[in-house]
């Protein structure tokens, strides 16, 4: 199961447990105490802990923690379909479904398994599948957690169909933070976005940074590879890197749609939010054969730092 860095007991750095359900997790660790949690049902990341211990993804008390409905929480993989815009059940079926642990990945970049513990996850569509969303794939998925506690997550998804297939996607990310109200985004300042609080409307963001004061799910077109979540009273900055994901998806539910969520808590809105590296208004496309990758890294910094200083922290990204 995966490969291990030779800078820590490779026992250590990862292990098989299982969940209430029955369901395989792999445990990743790093030698300063740092930890990330991946669920074999919909190859899920359902925890993230720094080298205190803290969790900094977000996971409902509310949650459901049994096959086939996915967890509220934790970093969902949405494909072939993100949201509701397609034929699909919301944000397609990969997270819905259990995903195997693959022995014999294809390689990948050179310094992708350097001083990380990781496990590689492979999903391929069953026959239930086939006649909901006729296209045959390989989605693979390297989860790794390094030395310093970041947390990377790698898709390479490959066209093994007869004709082209186009897709949507995203790893929907749901932080942990303090407090809603205390919380900004910088980064997407300036750039476009669909309001899917209203038809999908195109209107371009105002603020120097974006804040919370009520319901707000966009999706950010076109956005740097780098943006920057503050969290101004935990003292604690998210700092997330994509590659081959366009766009940028940032939800909070607030306090009237939490009523209406069975698996969330009425005032759990207020220490979460999702920020997600996204593929949404322009589907990927792949001929036969044809492969895509989607990269995601998230940092977690204890301080607060503008977004000129996060060109130094997504170096090497």
């Amino acid at each position: 199961m995966g490969h291990y860095a030779t800078v820590w007991d490779q026992k250590e750095a990862s292990e098989i447990i299982k969940d209430w359900n029955g369901v395989d997790q792999v445990l990743l660790r790093n030698p300063h105490g740092a930890s990330a949690k991946i669920s074999l049902h919909g190859g899920q990341v359902v925890s993230w802990r720094n080298e205190q211990g803290e969790e900094l993804l977000f996971t409902s008390n509310k949650a459901i923690f049994k096959p086939p409905k996915s967890m509220r929480g934790g970093i969902q993989i949405c494909y072939p379909q993100f949201g509701d815009c397609g034929l699909l059940d919301l944000h397609g079926f990969a997270r819905n479904k259990i995903w195997v642990i693959d022995e014999n990945p294809p390689p990948l970049y050179s310094n992708e398994s350097t001083g990380k513990s990781f496990v590689d996850l492979l999903l391929k569509p069953s026959e239930d599948d086939l006649k909901l969303w006729p296209h045959s794939f390989e989605f693979r998925l390297r989860v790794s957690l390094a030395v310093d506690g970041d947390l990377t997550l790698v898709s390479r998804i490959r066209n093994i169909n007869g004709k082209p297939f186009s897709f949507s996607f995203a790893y929907h990310t749901y932080l942990s933070v303090s407090d809603i109200s205390e919380v900004r985004i910088e980064g997407l300042e300036t750039l476009d976005y669909l309001d899917n609080l209203s038809k999908r409307e195109l209107l371009t963001e105002q603020g120097d940074a974006i804040t919370f004061e009520s319901e707000m799910d966009r999706t950010y077109l076109r956005s740097p590879k780098v943006v920057a979540v503050l969290d101004h009273e935990r003292k604690r900055t998210y700092v997330i890197g994509k590659e081959g994901l366009p766009d940028t998806v940032v939800w909070n539910p607030w306090e009237k749609k939490s009523k209406t969520m069975a698996d969330f808590g009425d005032d759990e809105y207020k220490t979460m939010l999702c920020v997600d590296g996204a593929a949404v208004e322009r589907p990927i496309t792949l001929k036969p054969g044809e492969e895509w990758t989607g990269r995601l890294m998230l940092t977690a910094v204890k301080s607060s730092f503008c977004f000129d200083q996060l060109e130094l922290q997504s170096k090497g990204f």
